[in-house]
């Protein structure tokens, strides 16, 4: 097991900075030279790590004005805690030490908006794949269409919130790292290890925290 080098609040904190600077465009872009890249080329020692959507406008390297190095990702569509997510992030965890898993959403998300259209009465045909991903994304789309409407279990997708869906999907994702790992699990229970929960917004380049598993704190 390696031990953090920083405090997960540190490691927050780092980033959060990161993502002010790039809302202002006060950028450093920082640990991109050549002399940073000879200087991991055989090891590495991020801080902080990310499940976060595929999605081309959400690279979390640029959002938070990170470098080489610095962060250990993991994308897919929707940032489904899945098997293969779960083991990166362990690794992240047990082997390079980091602080912080980060988990990164993103309004208007098209994954979400698929797993919309595959709760309502005429879903559209997809890959069988995509299918079974998009069924991990559905349970959030049911409590979402649930907490306004009981007239019917098909959701109408003019009727619900595609980014609060997305809230609601982001939170259930923490839990399934947590109940599927004892050790995130005990990391986190430790203290070595700390859990954010994030909805980047497209518009104005802002990631806002929405939830936090262990010693973090953060003003929502």
């Amino acid at each position: 097991m390696t031990m953090p080098r920083v405090t997960p609040q540190a490691a927050w904190d780092t980033l959060a900075q990161g993502n002010l600077r790039f809302t202002t465009g006060d950028l450093l872009h920082p640990q991109q030279s050549a002399e940073r890249r000879d200087e991991i080329s055989s090891s590495q020692a991020p801080n902080a790590a990310f499940l976060g959507c595929s999605d081309s406008r959400v690279a979390a390297e640029i959002l938070f004005d990170c470098g080489l190095g610095d962060l250990f990702v993991v994308r897919n569509i929707g940032q489904i805690a899945n098997e293969n997510t779960t083991a990166t992030m362990e690794f992240a965890v047990e082997e390079l030490g980091v602080a912080v898993i980060v988990v990164l959403a993103h309004g208007s998300c098209g994954a979400v908006a698929a797993a919309i259209n595959q709760t309502t009465a005429e879903p559209r045909e997809t890959t069988p794949a995509i299918k079974r991903e998009l069924e991990r994304i559905q349970p959030a789309v049911q409590e979402e269409w649930f907490s306004q409407h009981q007239d019917t279990p098909y959701v109408d997708p003019d009727l619900i919130d595609n980014d609060a869906v997305g809230r609601r999907h982001l939170s259930s994702t923490i839990n399934a790292l947590m109940r599927s790992s004892r050790v995130i699990s005990d990391a986190v229970a430790s203290g070595r290890l700390g859990i954010v929960g994030c909805q980047y917004r497209l518009e104005d380049g802002h990631v806002a925290p929405i939830a936090s598993v262990g010693h973090i704190k953060f003003d929502a």
